[in-house]
């Protein structure tokens, strides 16, 4: 459903998914232009419903349409402040890394350990002038040495953003983060272009780490719902793996306190 940053009815014409949802084929254009003013919950909920909606793209479909109303319009933009509660928790997990981050990939804090593990990143001359440190502007237009898979990095940061745009469509510096991105990397341009969504809670991510090899961690990412748009991510290797080796031996060469990256307000 492209006029709503939504996959096109997975193949289904105007017709057949005005009928399959119950309603009307000028009241489905419509919605498919992007006029989502107004629509019910009953009606999006029969729309998720007709385009077959995974989870996602259904809580994207329902954001596009709260950003319609006044109310949406006035939402609050995701913030880059870390309260003093959160970096003493940070502080307190010294056995893995741990960073939080802004929906726009800001990394506005950091761990020893999260640091230590992500310190491509931290060190990268790219935030040597302008700040703060995010990790899509690194992704982009390659970061292929310190993601092993690249290509599935890339996808997922690509559809968070397309996500985040649902949820806070008129925060400034998000849009002029996608706008840099799609001049600067055909990359992001051509994934953008998918209008993929999706969640970004779990998984495992692969890195090809300077100092101690290639590492495969769990990580979960948990929203922190009295500061918008920040999570908690945090990595946890397997026991008695190489990787919890590789990290003790990271932590070994550490120093302890929580980093917040310069360039954060």
């Amino acid at each position: 459903m492209h006029g709503v940053d939504q996959p096109a009815g997975r193949g289904q014409g105007d017709e057949e998914v005005a009928l399959l949802a119950g309603m009307s084929v000028d009241y489905y254009v419509r919605l498919e232009r992007g006029n989502l003013s107004g629509a019910s919950d009953s009606v999006l909920e029969a729309l998720a419903h007709a385009l077959q909606l995974n989870g996602a793209e259904r809580t994207h479909l329902y954001d596009l349409a709260r950003a319609s109303t006044p109310a949406g319009r006035r939402r609050a933009a995701t913030t880059s402040r870390v309260r003093p509660t959160i970096l003493r928790l940070l502080d307190s997990m010294t056995g893995i890394p741990v960073f939080v981050r802004n929906a726009r990939f800001d990394v506005v804090a950091a761990n020893a350990l999260g640091r230590a593990l992500y310190v491509p990143l931290f060190d990268s001359p790219l935030f040597a002038q302008r700040g703060p440190v995010n990790s899509a502007r690194f992704l982009f237009p390659a970061a292929q040495d310190f993601w092993v898979d690249w290509d599935k990095s890339a996808d997922d940061a690509v559809a968070f953003l397309r996500t985040e745009t649902g949820r806070a469509p008129h925060d400034r510096a998000l849009t002029d983060l996608i706008g840099e991105l799609t001049t600067r990397s055909e990359d992001f341009a051509r994934r953008w272009a998918r209008h993929d969504v999706k969640f970004h809670r779990f998984g495992v991510k692969k890195f090809h780490h300077p100092l101690v090899g290639d590492l495969a961690l769990s990580y979960e990412a948990m929203d922190l719902p009295s500061d918008p748009g920040l999570r908690l991510n945090l990595y946890t290797p397997e026991p008695d793996s190489p990787e919890r080796e590789a990290l003790a031996l990271l932590a070994s060469w550490t120093t302890t306190g929580t980093v917040v990256p310069a360039g954060n307000d």
